[in-house]
């Protein structure tokens, strides 16, 4: 089984972008029910668990309240599609165990990257996904997984990943390192791990790994994405097992996907006007746009740009793309060393 290497094209993140931000920010259909209707733990008010802490990208800052970040975003729109302001929505936090063990919640819903499993169907209820994505391993510039390609490469290495997660799963199903996969208690002391050099790869989830070696990781490397269906993630809404909001929060997953797609279509039909007037924008405000047909003539473009100022050390935001289109790369093998800057946590 092999690796798939990363080789989006910006269109295609433009169109995957236009889709999580519908999620978040769409303007929902009519409520299929009022929150006086629905039998929610308290009368009126919504009950919304995350994790402590809740991590970013998927909430900013640890603050949920603040509707930053995707998955807060995404639990106020479930949260109006059912007929609730945001003023009556109320969070609590949990641990990742404690929401999918057995037993009576102290949510409404949660949400903080719950895969849907069949073993934990067997504990509480899911909504329908409100995410899928791929299992993928990073580590660090130097490190013994840097060059690998296949999964073969990284059988005689040290893989982690957070314990009790799909992520850890996928190494013990797909990988299937000699040492065995390396457990830790969350995606943080997985990343400090690797940081201190102590595993040679990590495995979280696409979204989290995008993140992590664009903003968190010193030299971040995303190796690649794991195929096969075993290493696939659908993340959904967890609530009680036999929750009457079942249905209802469902509906609401689906009606947000359903219009996801509508705004994704309709971008991805009229993309030459929207790029056109992007374009405008930028130059009424003194800049320029320069448009590539490949990663090839993208990283040209700025190599370009550096010989004609004459440049030998470039100063860079550390991004996604230019992780994706080989960019820092390209740069030093002409000679120009590029220094990233990134924003940290605090």
């Amino acid at each position: 089984m092999s690796i798939r290497k990363l080789t989006k094209h910006v269109l295609a993140s433009l169109a995957i972008a236009a889709t999580m931000l519908v999620a978040g920010c769409a303007s929902p259909s009519a409520p299929a029910e009022t929150e006086k209707a629905l039998p929610t733990l308290t009368s009126g008010k919504l009950t919304i668990g995350t994790g402590q802490p809740a991590y970013e990208p998927w909430v900013v800052g640890d603050a949920p309240e603040n509707g930053g970040g995707f998955e807060a975003a995404v639990a106020y729109a479930v949260a109006e599609e059912l007929g609730f302001a945001p003023a009556d929505v109320v969070w609590v936090r949990t641990t990742f165990d404690e929401a999918i063990a057995p037993g009576l919640k102290n949510f409404d819903f949660n949400l903080q990257q719950y895969s849907i499993t069949d073993e934990r169907k067997a504990a509480v209820d899911f909504s329908s996904p409100y995410y899928e994505t791929t299992q993928t391993v990073i580590t660090v510039k130097g490190s013994k997984a840097a060059a690998a390609t296949t999964v073969g490469d990284l059988k005689g290495l040290l893989i982690g990943a957070a314990t009790g997660t799909t992520s850890f799963t996928a190494i013990e199903d797909v990988i299937k390192p000699t040492a065995g996969a390396k457990a830790f208690n969350s995606n943080d002391d997985a990343k400090a791990a690797l940081q201190a050099g102590q595993v040679d790869a990590i495995v979280v989830d696409l979204p989290t790994a995008l993140y992590l070696t664009a903003v968190e990781l010193d030299g971040g490397k995303i190796v690649g994405q794991l195929s096969g269906a075993a290493s696939g993630d659908r993340f959904g809404l967890v609530l009680d097992k036999g929750s009457k909001l079942t249905a209802a929060v469902t509906a609401a997953v689906d009606a947000l996907r359903e219009s996801g797609k509508e705004i994704k279509n309709h971008t991805l039909a009229h993309l030459d006007l929207y790029l056109e007037r992007y374009e405008q924008k930028v130059k009424d405000s003194g800049g320029h746009v320069h448009f590539a047909v490949d990663s090839a003539e993208a990283r040209n473009i700025v190599l370009d740009i550096c010989r004609q100022a004459g440049a030998r050390t470039v100063t860079k935001g550390k991004s996604m793309i230019s992780e994706e289109i080989g960019l820092n790369a390209h740069l030093e093998a002409a000679g120009i060393v590029p220094v990233e800057t990134a924003r940290r946590r605090t």
